[in-house]
């Protein structure tokens, strides 16, 4: 039986404006069913790394905190600390970070909880006897919850194809060892041929993993190099496979095994979204805001044109078929010629595939509906 998504565009009257909307979008999803009367909701979301502004609006998310209120919880924002070395690395940056951004407590009438502490290291290992891991480490503060409110930006990843739900989930409740984990078959090399000694790659490790070293005579370095007697190189035993240093080389000098190594970082991440779940999924409700939708994470710095047109948010009990419904409507959009599309850009082209040629980003939600987490189909119910 297909899973209902509900959604509302983004057009507005004056008797109608969008707050109203997502009021009626809220009714819709049963929030106030979904909530338990007297415990504690965590709300997780995605801050936005400093330097990024395509991260949901804060007042927005108010309204969804006022709701989770009005049903008796008792709501906080969350998030779990960052695998690489960022503004979101640790508890205290992460909270400036956040308030930076606008999520200060006068803002979203909610306070900011860290879920894995103040170095990423408070978790609690759930059972989810999947072959990808038989337990996770789960960020305490989401296992501690009662609810679960889940606010993603839909969006383009790097390892991922897109980032919807089952990523915000899934990676984001993960523990800085379950991001570890997660992520630690992803193990790129560095093409000599293709180097062009920029430092790029050097500059963005968050591990020091990666150095120059000399060229040998049979190493030709390209016409484009900086120095061509230098190439970056890795140090394996350093590595811990974030992909920070993919998308900062400027030269695709730097690959994995897309077949075989990003299948199983999304199987896992997926698993991690069973544990952070568990116990929950009667008291789970997930909105993917179709806004801004960039063609990679929030987690960097910057954000790129956004591929298509805002297109609205959509509320679901079921992550899988949200994220679904969600790739599908920016697939079924236009592309934006002014966006790094190359040449998806009419309705129905696959978008994401386009930016990711090698990523098969439906691996994530085959995924999440063989281990029981939702189904890929469902009813599109325009509020």
């Amino acid at each position: 039986m297909p899973s209902k998504v509900f959604f509302i565009d983004l057009r507005a009257t004056l008797k109608r404006s969008l707050i109203n909307k997502l009021d009626d979008l809220i009714a819709a999803v049963d929030l106030a069913g979904r909530t338990k009367p007297g415990g504690l909701t965590a709300v997780k979301l995605h801050f936005g790394e400093r330097g990024n502004t395509a991260f949901i609006r804060p007042v927005y998310v108010r309204r969804f905190v006022e709701a989770v209120k009005a049903a008796g919880g008792r709501p906080f924002l969350t998030d779990c600390n960052t695998l690489y070395v960022g503004t979101r690395s640790d508890a205290a940056s992460h909270l400036a970070t956040a308030t930076t951004n606008g999520f200060a407590y006068s803002v979203v009438d909610a306070p900011l909880i860290i879920a894995d502490g103040l170095k990423g290291h408070s978790a609690t290992a759930v059972r989810v006897d999947l072959p990808e891991a038989q337990e996770v480490l789960i960020g305490s503060e989401v296992v501690e919850a009662d609810s679960l409110l889940s606010l993603a930006h839909f969006k383009g990843h790097e390892l991922c194809g897109f980032g919807g739900a089952l990523k915000n989930v899934g990676m984001g409740c993960g523990s800085r060892q379950g991001k570890l984990f997660m992520h630690s078959n992803i193990t790129p090399s560095i093409k000599a041929k293709r180097c062009i000694a920029c430092g790029a790659c050097i500059e963005r490790c968050p591990v020091a993993a990666i150095k120059f070293t000399k060229r040998s005579a049979d190493e030709p370095a390209p016409a484009k190099s900086q120095n061509p007697k230098l190439k970056a190189v890795k140090d394996p035993d350093k590595c811990i496979g974030c992909g920070d240093c993919i998308l900062a080389c400027p030269a695709g000098a730097i690959e994995i095994q897309w077949d075989a190594q990003v299948p199983d970082l999304m199987r896992r991440m997926v698993a991690y979204a069973k544990g952070a779940l568990a116990g929950k999924e009667k008291r789970s409700v997930f909105c993917n805001f179709l806004t801004q939708i960039s063609p990679a994470c929030d987690c960097y710095p910057f954000q790129d044109a956004p591929m298509v047109a805002d297109l609205g948010i959509l509320a679901s009990t079921d992550p899988v078929a949200i994220d679904q419904a969600s790739a599908d409507l920016v697939n079924q959009a236009a592309g934006n010629r002014d966006s790094c599309l190359k040449s998806a850009h009419a309705p129905g082209a696959d978008k994401f595939k386009d930016v990711y040629p090698k990523i098969d980003w439906t691996v994530q939600l085959d995924y999440g509906a063989q281990i029981g987490l939702g189904s890929r189909e469902y009813e599109l119910v325009r509020v």
